[in-house]
């Protein structure tokens, strides 16, 4: 049996619930897999393990922000093992709201010029959800529209205070260059335009709702982007990165058998930011990962709202609130183009579908947050 340390898990985001608050710090169980021919003095951060029938456990205090933890077989020196895991001090019951694949809503203003944001049925929609419980939302926006007639370079400047004026609760952020093609970024030959896309979009951001307004991105189109682009995120203030982690066949994003990627042929998870097999089977059940190497958190997104009737959303939430493993975090998620009525596949009730998911979490303590500040909302210090 190899030596390893089971739980927690490498990179794990650790909260009240995984342990025990002492004046110390977070109190955790450590457990994990040891050969009893080695023998079975075991320690973990130095404190004596339990050793049964080759399991052992022990009880440490992990009071940094992130900490190695380290097992030594005492009776065999070369046998050590470690993971490195990250404590959320001031981790609270939190949501966010982000919509993906905005574009239109900027096109419409640009062409009808209102005097006001809000005279967007959108925007007002969302104003109204804001007034109501205190959402915050992050609009991830595309640099073009499908049909090549309109893009950010377009939309005028002339909103800029009324976006200033909304930051504390609306934020713009980088997305893709456009719908099409899907998974821009999944491959290195996309990713090398990672970017110079982001950057396009930030540009205009910047220039027409500014810098209050702007916000680094946490979503990426298709929520897929090789591994050699994450450096170019980081780089430009990514800090966090939001995927549905879910197996490739019968996923609840489908909602049936349906193949979610059948040209990923041999992988077992997708719309998981490319990340490996067993993080992406971790994360499918966990809300909260660290890659230490990139310094990227990453998020498993728990509703999307346009693929989830409204009946279907608070039984949703509720099972994830009653388990510890995915009760600290709701990451929400929807898409802009399924307000619209000229949309092929509109959806009437869009705004109703995401109302109750925001007043699930209202109503059940979960406070509204920007997943780009903090550990995804939550302060880096107490």
């Amino acid at each position: 049996m190899p030596f390893l340390i089971t739980d927690p898990f490498p990179g794990a985001v650790l909260n009240h619930r995984h342990g025990r608050v002492v004046p110390e710090g977070l109190e955790i169980v450590v457990q994990g897999h040891y050969s009893a021919r080695n023998g079975n003095t075991i320690t973990v951060n130095g404190a004596p393990a339990r050793c049964q029938d080759g399991e052992f456990s022990a009880a440490i205090i992990l009071n940094d922000g992130e900490t190695e933890i380290t097992a030594r077989n005492e009776s065999c020196p070369e046998k050590v093992c470690s993971v490195r895991v990250v404590w959320d001090k001031a981790s609270q019951p939190r949501y966010r709201l982000a919509i993906d694949d905005n574009i239109f809503f900027l096109r419409d203003l640009a062409q009808r010029r209102p005097g006001s944001l809000f005279d967007s049925f959108y925007l007002r929609g969302l104003r109204e959800l804001n007034r109501r419980y205190g959402v915050k939302v992050v609009l991830n926006l595309f640099f073009t529209t499908p049909e090549n007639d309109f893009t950010l370079a377009d939309f005028p400047d002339c909103y800029r205070s009324e976006f200033d004026a909304s930051s504390d609760w609306l934020k713009l952020a980088f997305h893709a260059h456009a719908e099409f093609p899907d998974r821009p970024y999944q491959d290195e030959a996309g990713a090398s335009r990672l970017g110079a896309d982001y950057d396009r979009v930030a540009t205009e951001i910047l220039r027409f709702a500014g810098g209050r307004a702007y916000s680094p991105t946490t979503v990426t189109h298709w929520a897929m982007v090789h591994p050699s682009a994450w450096g170019a995120l980081v780089a430009r203030g990514t800090r966090l990165l939001s995927g549905f982690f879910v197996p490739c066949t019968g996923s609840s994003y489908t909602g049936g058998d349906e193949s979610l990627s059948p040209d990923l042929e041999g992988d077992s998870y997708d719309i998981n930011c490319c990340l490996d097999e067993a993080r992406s089977a971790w994360l499918s059940r966990h809300d909260l990962l660290k890659d230490f190497a990139s310094g990227l958190l990453f998020s498993k997104v728990d509703l999307v709202c346009n693929n989830t009737p409204v009946e279907k959303i608070r039984p949703l939430l509720t099972e994830l609130a009653n388990d510890p493993r995915t009760a600290e975090v709701m990451d929400i998620v929807t898409h802009e183009q399924y307000f619209w009525p000229f949309y092929k596949n509109h959806l009437p009730d869009h705004f109703a579908r995401c109302e109750e998911a925001i007043r699930f979490c209202a109503e059940n303590g979960f406070q509204p947050v920007f997943f780009h500040e903090g550990i995804a909302g939550s302060p880096l210090t107490p």
